[in-house]
């Protein structure tokens, strides 16, 4: 099954291609087995990760990875080559908590940090977040501990760093 929304929100330009991974779903999570990321084609077989990934572990935006061509023309990352440093954080509202089941109200809650992120859809309020290497990376983190544990919202780290784990 391919899955591409909601990372399609991203407009395609003539340096963007999109390169799909490749996964096992997870038990109890969305039975999807591909996503496909938007990237800046910086090679004949490497690309920028352009958008913060909802289900693909182990990569941010800005990684660089390498990719195979099939002979229909998509592109599927084979391997990251270079970590940029980001962090990929996702965060799901409790529907019964404080803020509901909004997806705006998490992004707002994070605001302050000037985080990049997208929201999956309306039906499912998962917002992806990218955390830059330079960001308040133990600011970011007791937050969204302190989230957690008042029932705002779960949070889970997709793609983390040794100064993320650090902090």
């Amino acid at each position: 099954m391919v899955f591409a929304a909601p990372s399609e929100r991203l407009p395609a330009a003539p340096d963007l291609i999109k390169v799909w991974f490749q996964f096992v779903p997870r038990q109890g999570w969305l039975p999807y087995d591909t996503e496909g990321l938007w990237a800046m084609r910086l090679s004949g077989d490497t690309a920028r990760v352009a958008n913060v990934p909802f289900l693909q572990d182990g990569v941010a935006e800005g990684d660089i990875v390498r990719f195979i061509t099939d002979d229909k023309g998509l592109h599927w990352a084979c391997e990251r080559v270079e970590a940029s440093g980001n962090c990929t954080i996702r965060v799901l509202p409790v529907p019964d908590g404080p803020l509901g089941r909004s997806a705006q109200a998490v992004h707002e809650q994070l605001a302050s940090f000037g985080l990049g992120g997208e929201s999956f859809s309306s039906e499912l309020p998962l917002v992806a977040f990218t955390v830059p290497a330079n960001a308040d990376l133990g600011q970011i983190k007791a937050l969204l501990t302190r989230g957690q544990m008042d029932g705002w919202w779960h949070f889970e780290e997709s793609c983390i760093t040794d100064a993320w784990r650090s902090a």
